[in-house]
């Protein structure tokens, strides 16, 4: 199938099994939509699906990060400090979509300070959907990050047909530490013990993030990456968030991590599930 039929106004369209899955490249090219056995797993609305966040994660210290000697200023959209890139804001371009696989595209500009290419790729099973999401440079090397921000419904809603599930979601992950985060929201340096929830923190697991969620009777999702960082953000009401980066909140500063001609930013992200009952 050709990518022209793969899209439509609602996005691009793939399938395997009884699971479906919507990108919307035109809205940031989030995931807009997973259902798996007809049932929605991620959040509608206003806040929803779940997006890439590139070329940075998480919140930058008053949207300023410098290079060397450089010094620049990102637009402060969560002020006093910038959050979750820009990449979340425009259109990318299709690349390529059939039924099962898609890749695409945007070219780094204003307001980020470079100029490069971030790609994104979707592989979806019956039983999984692994993301990728690679940031070039076209010149100069630059500091970058990349992740994904997932709204996760905190309950599936009614009960399966035969009457199994109905509960609210679980969270299970064993982190080694926890970023200390301070009253500006940002982590301080200090690593400390993990914490009980309610969270909206970073954690650290070396051995890359393995995070499950379980929603009793119904679903059993896990979200694993090899990178060792993972945002968990459970203080609403509606949804959850677990979100695989390549590095802590304001990483552009405390942890900056490279992009070079020869050495672009590679991230990966994998859901697998299993049904429950």
């Amino acid at each position: 199938m050709t990518t022209e039929e793969r899209t439509d106004t609602r996005g691009v369209r793939l399938s395997a099994g009884d699971v479906e899955l919507t990108v919307a490249p035109d809205n940031g090219c989030r995931v807009a939509s997973l259902r798996i056995d007809g049932t929605e797993l991620l959040r509608q609305g206003p806040r929803f699906g779940s997006f890439p966040m590139v070329p940075w994660c998480g919140r930058v210290e008053l949207g300023r990060f410098r290079t060397g000697g450089r010094s620049h200023q990102l637009p402060v959209n969560a002020p006093p400090h910038a959050i979750h890139g820009t990449g979340r804001e425009v259109a990318w371009r299709t690349i390529s979509a059939d039924t099962t696989a898609a890749a695409f595209a945007y070219d780094l500009a204003d307001p980020w300070p470079y100029s490069g290419r971030v790609s994104q790729t979707f592989q979806l099973t019956p039983d999984s959907l692994t993301t990728t999401m690679s940031v070039e440079t076209e010149g100069d090397s630059f500091p970058a990050q990349a992740g994904w921000h997932p709204w996760f419904l905190r309950d599936l809603g009614e009960e399966a047909a035969d009457g199994a599930g109905g509960g609210e979601a679980e969270i299970s992950f064993q982190p080694e530490w926890q970023e200390e985060r301070g009253e500006n929201h940002l982590p301080t340096g200090r690593r400390i013990e993990p914490r009980p929830g309610p969270w909206d923190d970073c954690f650290g697991m070396p051995d890359g993030v393995d995070v499950t969620l379980t929603w009793p009777g119904r679903l059993e999702l896990k979200v694993t990456s090899r990178s060792e960082w993972v945002v968990v953000y459970d203080e609403q009401a509606e949804a959850v968030c677990v979100e695989p980066q390549s590095g802590p909140p304001n990483g552009l500063n405390t942890l900056p991590r490279l992009v070079t001609p020869i050495d672009p930013l590679e991230m990966s992200m994998t859901w697998s599930w299993r049904r429950l009952g």
